[in-house]
């Protein structure tokens, strides 16, 4: 298994990112200064210009290795571009003495700016071929200038020639400064993986590579890859051509897959553990929109959507704003057009469709929105502050508020980059839910190590919704011992694991209780009315008089109404034996009784023996007899039944 990637030697792992104009020298001085041309494809070495992503690495002087993803400077490939920039830690901004700054330069610039790229190294290439000192001062004041307000405000200029080799041990070293400066990236216990090649490679099968964040993979790892939710196993681990047995986060990493197909594969997915990443097509951001941008962003536009290695079309929604003029910023929601695996903090890239242009960024506030929002709603905005500016306990409760209810697990698995896990200090997420709990503003619905919670709102509103749903269930249908449970779990819109949650809260806290199938309010017991019980009592007396032959379900539904039937029934007034035949409770316990007495005696009993036992028709005591057949009482050998052997509580009757 083969490719350019970065490893490490002994501490952090970085990546860093070719930027700039087309024909500035980027692949030239990747190759000058690693010896690996990163331009792979036939067309690029012909044409002698990168087309899609390259990858190569370096050695720093102090021994470190760093990865390098070479993109593409022409304007048509400027999406491609787009797919490597995204996991770098600082840019190596390409800029060519003798033309200078130049419309990609500048879009390349923003883009790095947007992405918050904070930091790099500017390279001014190519001055070999400049004479006029005066010159190269003109060009560094411009590009000091073209920087001034952007993440590479502070980077440092290195002339160089990749022809002549003047000054390239001076950008290493710069580099080397550069990224001792970037703090290492964190593990997160959640990986993720954008894919930005997939291949077949003879003797190893599918390959994908890319930049790991959030975390590591080990060998024989089993992996999802989403959005498709594809299942796979890591057969191997590449790093910079070495073969390794955990991938750390930050470093260029290739995984051989077992399982999968590149069929199955495109650039943009994304390779994690299974239940880390849920696919989204609705997303709520942070936009800033380019002060360059040719027209104003208008509620509805189409756009092309770019995250990680991912590129998709977008419907923009305008949340506050009727429209965002170029400079300004605001709240979107957008609809992509496809599933994405996108991820709280994850940053992104607006471009226009025609012409096409790169139009802005930002940041993604709440990957998994419940709904799509209203417009113009103030409280929809102060939630999605909260959640930027907010502390890791603030983030924590809003999230929570938007989820409803969530496990412990999954809430702190949706949370942003900058709200880690368990980093064992103030911005431990951990330590802020536990916080929340005994601060009594999160509810733990549940006693486990990983329980169900809903902020105390939540909890408060879920509640008086059961009980008016319960209230509303017992007045239409009085007769009732209570509501479904699923019906009741329906009607709060809650999947199964997390409504059982709830429920298990409502009834410890003594608001419902919950009966197994059916659940009703604590202080609610099926009664009939006068009339109702007056008519029950005559259907009774007229079963009395003739206990073996009863009137069937359907003539009592009709007598007597199919509510006031089922209440007897669930109140043990009548049994019913079969879907036609009913006896009174004295009179099912005798039958029980001289079945069993019979079989005891006689060792068996046919249908007949039993219609001569009990004077009866047919009809009576088949339904008895296969009532004791399916309750495992009794049990059939050819005509006749014999007793099962198992025992009851009518058996002691």
């Amino acid at each position: 298994m083969v490719c350019g990637l970065s490893s490490v030697v002994g501490g952090a792992m970085y990546v860093i990112g070719t930027a700039g104009h087309v024909d500035h020298g980027k692949s030239t001085l990747v190759q000058a200064l690693t010896g690996i041309n990163p331009d792979r494809l036939k067309e690029e070495q012909e044409r002698e210009m990168t087309i899609d992503l390259g990858f190569a690495w370096l050695t720093l002087p102090n021994g470190e290795s760093v990865g390098i993803v070479d993109v593409p400077g022409h304007i048509d490939f400027i999406e491609n571009m787009l797919a490597g920039v995204g996991g770098i830690d600082a840019a190596l901004f390409v800029i060519a003495a003798d033309e200078g700054v130049m419309p990609q330069t500048r879009e390349h610039l923003a883009i790095l700016d947007l992405l918050g790229i904070n930091g790099g190294v500017i390279a001014l290439t190519k001055i070999d071929l400049v004479t006029d000192p005066e010159w190269l001062d003109l060009v560094s004041a411009e590009i000091m200038e073209t920087v001034s307000h952007t993440v590479l405000a502070d980077a440092p200029i290195v002339p160089v020639s990749a022809r002549t080799g003047q000054g390239l041990d001076e950008l290493l070293k710069a580099l080397q400064v550069c990224l001792a400066e970037r703090p290492s990236r964190p593990d997160l216990g959640r990986p993720r993986l954008p894919i930005d090649r997939a291949f077949t490679m003879t003797g190893f099968g599918t390959v994908v590579t890319g930049t790991l964040s959030d975390g590591t993979f080990t060998l024989g790892q089993e992996v999802e890859i989403q959005p498709q939710g594809l299942r796979a196993r890591i057969r191997g681990l590449q790093t910079h051509k070495r073969k390794i047995e955990r991938a750390v986060p930050g470093s260029r990493v290739a995984i051989n897959l077992a399982g999968v197909s590149p069929a199955d594969l495109k650039r943009g997915d994304v390779v994690t553990l299974p239940g880390v990443l849920r696919p989204t097509q609705l997303i709520d951001v942070r936009f800033r929109h380019l002060p360059d941008a040719p027209r104003p962003l208008r509620h509805n536009a189409e756009v092309k959507f770019f995250s990680g290695a991912a590129e998709v079309v977008a419907i923009v929604r305008l949340l506050g704003d009727d429209s965002l003029a170029p400079g300004e910023s605001g709240w979107l929601q957008l609809r992509l057009a496809r599933p994405l695996a996108l991820a709280a903090g994850d940053r992104f890239i607006l471009r226009a469709t025609s012409p096409p242009a790169t139009i802005g960024g930002g940041v993604i506030v709440d990957p998994h929105p419940t709904r799509r929002h209203r417009r113009f709603q103030p409280e929809v905005i102060a939630r999605l502050e909260a959640l930027v500016q907010g502390t890791p306990t603030e983030v924590l409760f809003q999230t929570l508020e938007q989820q409803g209810v969530a496990q412990a697990s999954e809430l702190l698995r949706r949370l942003p980059p900058s709200v880690p896990p368990r980093a064992g200090g103030e911005g431990d997420a951990q330590a802020a839910l536990d916080a929340l709990i005994q601060g009594g503003r999160v509810i733990a619905l549940t006693e486990s190590p990983d329980p169900f919670l809903a902020s105390r709102p939540t909890w408060e509103r879920l509640a008086d919704e059961i009980h008016t749903t319960l209230a509303a269930y017992h007045r239409a249908h009085p007769l009732k011992r209570g509501m479904p449970r699923e019906e009741l779990r329906s009607r709060l819109r809650l999947e199964a694991r997390a409504f059982q949650a709830v429920l298990s809260r409502a009834a410890a806290e003594g608001r419902v209780v919950d009966q197994g199938a059916v659940v009703r309010l604590p202080d609610f017991a099926p009664r009939l009315t006068a009339e109702q019980e007056r008519q029950a009592e005559a259907f009774l007396a007229a079963c009395r008089r003739d206990p073996y032959a009863t009137p069937s379900v359907k003539e009592a539904a009709a007598q007597i109404g199919p509510d006031v039937l089922q209440f007897l029934v669930e109140q043990g007034r009548l049994v019913q034996v079969s879907e036609e035949v009913l006896f009174l409770p004295e009179t099912y316990q005798a039958m029980v009784a001289g079945v069993r007495r019979t079989i005891e005696e006689k060792g068996s009993i046919t249908v007949a023996q039993a219609r001569d036992l009990f004077n009866t028709s047919r009809k009576y005591v088949l339904a008895l007899l296969e009532h004791l057949d399916r309750e495992g009482r009794t049990q059939r050998v050819g005509d006749a039944r014999v007793w099962s052997g198992r025992q009851t509580a009518d058996d002691k009757l």
